[in-house]
């Protein structure tokens, strides 16, 4: 259980993030979920999603015929994504932690150019592309309004501690 109640039974609808947590770990550990060491996602046995990590995206790109220095001048290297196939999305997922004011404070307004910038190193697959934040209760003070009011301001998202599997468009197994 995460401090303020979250998690428990939220892990079956759900990713509840704690300050090191990964995308691999957390779907493993999800009832019907299951992901193999090339990090493909799979959902009762049929594929759902592939996920990538750091310089993962760009062996991808790499196997796609995809150069990314025809669309990038410099690499953007993901705390974690997936490409979800049920939705055609690619997801940016990052993670920001902090117990004191620091950089990160102004690293989550980069959400609109980042997100500019794998749209277009995306273009030639045809993937949507989403950016999401995770964030842990720091950003939860009032003087964090603004900024975040920004994030959704211009198309990107976030949550504290968790995201639901429907957002990022994966199955959520049945409850009963």
């Amino acid at each position: 259980m995460i401090k303020d109640g979250i998690g428990g039974g939220n892990t079956t609808t759900g990713l509840v993030f704690e300050s090191k947590a990964d995308l691999k770990t957390l779907l493993n550990g999800i009832k019907n979920y299951k992901v193999d060491d090339n990090n493909n996602v799979f959902y009762k046995d049929k594929l759902v999603g592939m996920i990538f990590v750091k310089y993962g995206l760009y062996k991808f790109l790499e196997k796609q015929n995809v150069d990314w220095k025809n669309y990038l001048s410099k690499k953007l290297l993901p705390d974690d994504s997936i490409y979800v196939i049920l939705n055609n999305t690619f997801y940016i997922i990052e993670c920001k932690y902090q117990q004191v004011g620091g950089s990160v404070d102004e690293k989550l307004q980069t959400c609109d150019f980042k997100k500019k910038q794998y749209k277009r190193l995306l273009a030639s697959l045809n993937f949507e592309v989403e950016y999401i934040y995770i964030l842990n209760d720091w950003f939860k003070k009032p003087e964090y309004k603004d900024v975040l009011a920004y994030i959704h301001s211009v198309g990107c998202d976030y949550y504290f501690n968790y995201i639901p599997l429907k957002r990022l468009g994966l199955p959520i197994s049945n409850l009963n």
